[in-house]
């Protein structure tokens, strides 16, 4: 008896398992009277040797294998290069974007010193009269205050270009609410500026202000008192807007209704004031010698600053209560709508300026 244990016993230390010697032992187990107790113990002795085998090499084919973790290492290096390739993408169309957005900015500013160059040309040609009636009055003296505000015009149109970038790349990149308001209130702020810009102007020379003279030809086309005529504005955005609520349905047409009304009260006291003047210039006294013929005159010259500022406070009311008709967003594509409105005006004069022209034949009298 003490033979068989101390076999299996050296058995179990070399971790080998030898089911013809463990029979051997369950005969002899067996086979005594006094020795159950003890074979009853080596059984579960056995037993329990060979669940710690069967429960250690469970555990280690549950664990990671070394192909399983040279895998997730190569998972990971292929999904670092996927969000490496993604954001090299999305730089090189920021860059695209960029460079196809300073090609727009240099255009414009081409087509504007080609309106400009024109404009010059066309003054030296006519004599020098626009330039005189613009710049100089007829005892010589420049008008700095023209002068100042075709500087800063110049710089209001270069300035709405880049807001309309601006808005433009918002929209496009879905911005924020409070980003795309603080984008609406620099625009409206800007149209305030060339509103209070008017004003000096108007001061220095109200004819040079309504003849539209600092607009381009196709500008001048639309050239209403100074400048351009809400209502038409606002037919011209509706769609651009949609889809409205019913509410902002109803609200845009009685704000078009409102202004087509202050409108045509505007030029109908315009009408009014030319016909006065034309009478005024007709009386006998002023060209007798008289001076309360021409003082009366130039006091109605002076009424007509009070229509050019009561036009663009009707452009600038308008505005405002366009913004607060829509939406933050839809405030947004209005202005930009708006802005490239005028860009396309300007470029289309350019292309009027630049068209090929047949010569003029002269023919011998």
């Amino acid at each position: 008896m003490n033979y068989p244990s101390t076999q299996f016993a050296t058995s179990r230390q070399m971790g080998i398992y030898e089911p013809f010697r463990q029979v051997g032992v369950w005969r002899e187990t067996f086979s005594g009277g006094n020795g159950s107790n003890i074979g009853a113990s080596t059984i579960v002795e056995v037993d329990s040797g060979l669940e710690n085998k069967i429960g250690f090499g469970s555990h280690e084919s549950m664990g990671p294998s070394g192909n399983d973790q040279e895998s997730n290492r190569s998972a990971d290096k292929v999904q670092r290069r996927l969000e490496q390739n993604r954001e090299a993408a999305r730089k090189s169309r920021m860059r695209k974007k960029a460079y196809v957005q300073q090609l727009e900015t240099s255009r414009l500013k081409l087509a504007q010193l080609e309106l400009e160059l024109d404009r010059t040309r066309k003054q030296v040609a006519y004599g020098g009269s626009s330039f005189v009636g613009s710049h100089m009055g007829y005892n010589g003296i420049v008008n700095s205050g023209i002068t100042t505000f075709e500087l800063e015009y110049g710089h209001w149109v270069e300035e709405q270009h880049r807001q309309n970038i601006e808005l433009r790349n918002a929209l496009q990149e879905h911005a924020t609410e409070i980003e795309l308001r603080l984008l609406v209130d620099g625009g409206l702020n800007h149209y305030a500026t060339l509103f209070r810009m008017k004003a000096d102007a108007a001061k220095a020379d109200i004819f040079y202000l309504l003849s539209g003279i600092w607009r381009t030809s196709v500008e001048r086309y639309f050239h209403w008192i100074g400048g351009f005529r809400p209502s038409e504005l606002l037919n011209i955005l509706e769609p651009q807007l949609e889809p409205l609520t019913d509410p902002q349905r109803l609200d845009f047409y009685n704000l078009r209704q409102s202004s087509q009304q202050a409108e045509d009260a505007l030029s109908q006291g315009m009408d009014k004031l030319q016909q006065t003047l034309a009478k005024t210039l007709e009386a006998d006294q002023i060209w007798s010698g008289e001076t309360y013929g021409l003082a009366a005159a130039l006091e109605k010259f002076e009424a007509l600053e009070s229509f050019v500022s009561q036009a663009d406070h009707l452009r600038q009311q308008t505005l405002q209560q366009m913004s607060r008709i829509l939406t933050i967003h839809q405030a947004a594509r209005g202005l930009l709508a708006l802005g490239e409105y005028f860009q396309r005006l300007r470029a289309l004069s350019s292309l009027w300026t630049a068209r090929p022209r047949e010569p003029t034949e002269s023919y011998a009298s």
